[in-house]
């Protein structure tokens, strides 16, 4: 029996993958400490782990830390580095008498990744997005917005790593607190076959696919096909959009369920068709398997539960991570991108992407793949196999 340790960010798409994989650890005998957010502790606990509070741990920025830290990356940096500061003498302490066989931390989670080496615990690093190296690194094409507001980051991010250095963590700079290289065990969330470039990366890395429970639904009949339109749960708070979407499909002869968020005012939207079910929240793995194509933001995990599902998608990002994700699905031609959020737009590329099979079919060979990547399974062999070499 080993002793492990997870770490995360307060972000669904960076812990919700992890559960299942602490699930299986726990049914194979190890012990599972998770060092999480009050948000995640009733699954975290239902996995069998032992959850640990970090909320009292954030800098103060945090009611909108997980939107702040989307758009900007010196506010990564420096919710990182604040909150290892923070956390610094209550984990040091346990993990010194826990005596962890590893620590398994989210790749965003820098602090994770900072604890492992200043107490020299064998680290995995736990990547929720495609994984990125110097090869991939240029598929990311930053905007000149978010370019500048890099640069006008580096002066607060120099002042963290400062602020780390004195704290007793090596830190060289940003770029070595976020980066792994082929020397890095690395657990990705995706399959070969969809993650970009995969033949750059050593066999250090693990792509197990995704990692989540599929639910039992009931198998109805439908008598028409079913769009799911979400935005996520992070920048999900866009009423222009959702008004483009009612207005380009109000006419199409389809059932049609949209997620909007628990902050979107559901009663603005006037004039809903009857076929739009319109909820603040649905349970997303229960609808993508009845689902015939997907309007998404291209966060990585919908795209990953979206594909292994085998649905097509309408390309909608919101940022350069999801562009990345997104220009992938479209170039395995198992989704289209969006011209525009302008109604018209968006009644264009549904009608293709919902009538022309071929992007059904493409998008269950990718299905094939990330069901055959072994999942959790996978993951929890990854660890294991790390544990054992040391």
């Amino acid at each position: 029996m080993s002793k492990i340790v997870f770490f995360s960010i307060p972000a669904y798409g960076h812990t919700n993958p992890t559960i299942a994989v602490v699930d299986e650890l726990v049914k194979r005998g190890h012990e599972v400490w998770y060092y999480s957010f009050s948000m995640f502790q009733n699954n975290i606990e239902k996995a069998g782990a032992k959850f640990i509070s970090c909320d009292g741990y954030l800098p103060e920025f945090t009611p909108d830390i997980e939107k702040k830290v989307g758009k900007d990356f010196a506010a990564l940096i420096e919710m990182g580095a604040d909150t290892t500061v923070n956390l610094d003498k209550k984990v040091c302490a346990e993990l010194k008498e826990f005596k962890p066989d590893c620590i398994v931390s989210d790749s965003i989670c820098i602090w994770g990744k900072l604890f492992a080496i200043k107490l020299d615990i064998p680290y995995i690093c736990s990547t929720t997005t495609f994984a990125m190296n110097r090869y991939t690194a240029k598929l990311m094409k930053q905007s000149p917005k978010e370019m500048l507001r890099m640069l006008a980051g580096i002066p607060r991010i120099n002042k963290k790593i400062k602020l780390l250095q004195e704290k007793g963590f090596k830190v060289k700079n940003f770029i070595s607190m976020i980066q792994n290289d082929n020397e890095t065990d690395t657990i990705v969330y995706t399959s070969k076959e969809f993650q970009p470039m995969a033949e750059t990366f050593s066999d250090k890395y693990a792509f197990v696919g995704p990692s989540f429970l599929v639910p039992e639904i009931e198998q109805n009949e439908k008598k028409h096909p079913l769009i799911y339109i979400s935005l996520g749960t992070v920048l999900n708070q866009n009423i222009h959009f959702y008004q483009n979407c009612i207005q380009a499909l109000a006419d199409v002869d389809c059932q049609i369920i949209m997620s909007v968020g628990e902050k979107t005012d559901i009663s603005s939207f006037v004039r809903l068709p009857d076929h739009f079910k319109v909820y603040p929240r649905v349970e997303q793995l229960k609808v993508l398997q009845q689902a015939d194509v997907f309007i998404t933001h291209c966060g990585m995990n919908s795209i990953s539960e979206s594909l292994y599902f085998g649905v097509p998608s309408v390309l909608f990002p919101l940022h350069s991570e999801e562009a990345m994700v997104a220009n992938r699905v479209a170039e395995l031609n198992a989704g289209k991108r969006l011209k525009s959020d302008a109604a018209s737009s968006i009644r264009e590329i549904v009608l293709q992407v919902l009538n022309d099979q071929s992007y059904k079919r493409n998008a269950e060979v990718i299905s094939k793949s990330l069901q055959e990547a072994g999942g959790a399974g996978a993951a929890a062999n990854k660890i294991e196999k790390v544990c054992n070499s040391f």
